[in-house]
């Protein structure tokens, strides 16, 4: 398709003339009265954005009190913030309520299609704003144009005489409406996607981490994310850190990606970007991160849509992340991946130059326990395959061009004072946790390592109220002298220290994976328990909701990622018990991410495995063992079928070692290997784990 370039001017005309119509609006009727305040209030919030507009380009941010900041702020997130989500379009329930199901579905998907030119107005993407701004006009357009059909219907619902449905235009138009928005800005918005991934180009997020006064809070608003006392207080601590913290935090980071590669034999000086991603009020420590990464060789690639800001309303998240199934159908999918495959055709250079992710993850915010709300758009059988089919195919592309076996990744995690009162501390018990001593580490999980490569399968088994009961079957070696089940993972893509994994065989992992609290992906699950028979998920439980199939929905969406079932793509024993004790003394184990969490118990995760599109790669062990169980019976179909091979997905959990009753190593001989016994390491040369403990 031939790229259509639009002069700023034309832009900035169009924008003139739909900003002057939406003006207009609040004096018109549109309809049937139920309406009206709906286009008020969307046609005020796009005028709101008009206002930001003005007060960027004459340089408000620089100029402004921070009160004025902070004020400006909240306006542009206040209709979905908590104590005001009820009566607001953006939550479905009210929305339907007002306006009735199928027109409260999609005015609802548009409230949430248009609330995300917030950011647009801050990054200058002004063709984004106007094609939005259009979007709007249109649909409202079509409640005007249906209105003067029916003037006595436009009055109100169920006008005598008058046919059901008259005044308002046909649901179908404003499907087709927003399928063609879609569509026809597919190519625009994939390329921008691309290029922010691949390309560093884009120095929105660059300029501020470089050429801002992290004394002076008022750069957090610079983003144009919702900035909550979380952002203000993390920026303000990280202001206070003294130098030498700072460079600790940024050099463990960065030191791990550069290990990554030197783990996996990959030559990193091929590369020349870094993908960043991190939290905002973080800063300090990733411009230390990006000089870091300069020394290497590389550039910052930072996408501003990955950078987290203020928790705005997880809730408002979650009712909206099926609006796709309002559009989704074949056509969709095949749009989609026609215009993403053009993007990384143009950057394919780019894309070969990308390095791999760099992660700096927060936890500690406050729990969230979902609500399946009424109105809120769900995927039916149909779409959920195709967007299955789709994640898949995108992937599979993606892989394409940014080499799985050539790039690699860092992953660390720090607290935000979201978490409470033992925030400082828990900030400074993390620096260590990131810093412990991996030859330790090491040197003790071989002795683990050592002992699980006899083995022909291992049992776990909870405690308490786990009802964990687990056969898992290992890989079987040909030459055990020089080979090696398990991967010894200390720090380096996967910081802090403190695991031990493999690719179960399938065949012959059966039982159950149960644990009485977790959370995964942001979401807690209450009594989640997954049946597995041969390696598979065979049946799936949690106790969140009252009604059984809105448990089963919820794991099916969430865990599953709505594949039918899915593999144990790993099996791992976590060594940290520092970390574990820390938590537990602070009394933050439910707040811990799956990156530290994952490290306090043995783990499992459904999906794809650890090695997932890597498979043939060559790893070794520090030990000279080369690492042999990277692919199970799901993951060898790549070689004939990829498409069937992997899930795109990878969830891991953790059984804490309170709810582990024991975790054997178990001979083809009969012989049994106890690693851990009622929550401690009982293998020889595993004692200075359970010192932590003491």
């Amino acid at each position: 398709m031939e790229e259509i370039v639009i002069s700023q001017e034309v832009l900035e005309e169009r924008y003139r003339l739909a900003i002057e119509r939406i003006r207009g609006i609040a004096e018109e009727t549109c309809g049937r009265k139920e309406f009206k305040d709906y286009f008020n209030r969307t046609a005020a919030f796009l005028l709101l954005l008009e206002d930001t507009k003005s007060f960027l380009e004459q340089d408000g941010l620089s100029k402004a009190p921070l009160e004025e900041l902070q004020k400006r702020n909240y306006e542009l997130y206040a209709d979905v913030l908590p104590a005001n989500y009820e009566g607001s379009y953006g939550n479905p329930a009210y929305a339907v309520k007002q306006l009735g199901d199928e027109y409260g579905r999609l005015l609802g998907c548009l409230y949430c299609r248009l609330r995300r030119l917030i950011a647009a107005v801050y990054e200058s993407r002004l063709e984004d704003l106007v094609v939005g701004t259009e979007l709007f006009l249109e649909i409202y357009t079509a409640f005007t144009y249906a209105a003067a059909e029916h003037p006595q219907a436009a009055e109100a619902s169920g006008t005598e005489g008058e046919p059901a449905g008259a005044g308002l235009p046909k649901a179908e138009e404003l499907r087709d409406i927003l399928y063609w928005h879609v569509s026809d800005n597919a190519d625009r918005e994939e390329e921008r996607l691309v290029k922010s991934m691949v390309s560093p180009e884009n120095r929105f997020c660059t300029d501020i981490i470089m050429n801002s006064d992290f004394t002076d809070v008022r750069y957090l608003y610079g983003y144009g994310k919702y900035v909550s006392e979380n952002e203000l207080e993390t920026a303000r601590y990280m202001a206070s850190l003294p130098e030498e913290t700072i460079a600790t935090m940024a050099d463990t980071y960065t030191e791990g990606y550069r290990m990554g590669f030197e783990v996996a034999g990959q030559d990193l000086s091929k590369k020349k970007t870094a993908g960043i991603t991190y939290h905002i009020g973080f800063e300090r420590m990733i411009r230390r991160a990006i000089e870091n990464f300069a020394g290497m060789g590389l550039q910052p690639v930072i996408r501003p849509e990955m950078i987290a800001g203020g928790t705005v309303n997880r809730q408002y998240g979650y009712d909206h992340k099926d609006d796709n199934g309002l559009i989704l159908d074949r056509r969709y999918v095949n749009r989609l991946l026609e215009a993403s495959h053009a993007a990384f055709e143009k950057y394919r250079e780019e894309a070969g130059g990308y390095a791999g992710p760099a992660v700096v993850e927060t936890f500690g915010e406050a729990d969230f326990e979902p609500v399946n709300r009424p109105g809120a758009v769900k995927l039916d059988g149909e779409q959920n395959q195709l967007w299955v089919e789709y994640r898949t195919k995108y992937r599979d592309m993606m892989n394409h061009y940014i080499r799985e076996e050539e790039r690699s990744f860092t992953i660390i995690a720090f607290p935000v004072p979201e978490v409470g009162p033992v925030f400082q501390e828990l900030f400074d018990e993390t620096i260590r946790l990131n810093t412990l001593d991996y030859m330790l580490y090491r040197k003790v999980q071989q002795k683990i390592i050592d002992a699980l490569d006899t083995a022909d399968y291992c049992e776990v088994r909870g405690c308490g109220l786990n009802r964990t009961e687990l056969k898992v079957n290992l890989w079987k070696l040909k030459d055990p002298e020089k080979e090696t089940i398990f991967e010894n993972c200390v720090a380096d893509v996967n910081i802090p220290v403190g695991e031990v994994f493999t690719s179960p065989v399938l065949e012959g992992t059966d039982g159950i994976l149960h644990v009485t609290r977790v959370f995964l992906n942001g979401l807690e699950y209450k009594d989640l328990s997954l049946t597995f028979e041969d390696g598979m998920i065979r049946d799936y439980s949690c106790g969140n909701f009252e009604d059984e199939a809105e448990n089963r929905n919820f794991v099916k969406e969430n865990i599953l990622f709505r594949h039918e079932s899915l593999p144990m793509g790993e099996f791992a024993i976590g060594t940290n018990t520092t970390a574990y004790v820390m938590a537990r003394r602070l009394g933050v184990e439910a707040k811990l991410p799956i990156l530290i969490a994952e490290k306090t118990g043995p783990h499992f995760a459904v999906g794809d495995t650890c090695y997932e599109r890597s498979e043939d790669m060559r790893l070794y062990n520090p030990d000279g063992k080369e690492i042999v169980a990277k692919e199970n019976s799901v993951s060898v179909r790549r070689k004939d079928n990829p498409a069937e091979a992997y899930f795109n997905c990878h969830t891991d959990i953790t059984i804490p070692y309170d709810e582990l009753g024991e975790l054997t190593a178990v001979r083809k001989d009969g012989v049994r290997i106890p690693i851990i016994k009622d929550g401690r390491f009982v293998l020889p040369g595993t004692e200075p784990l359970n010192e932590a403990f003491a």
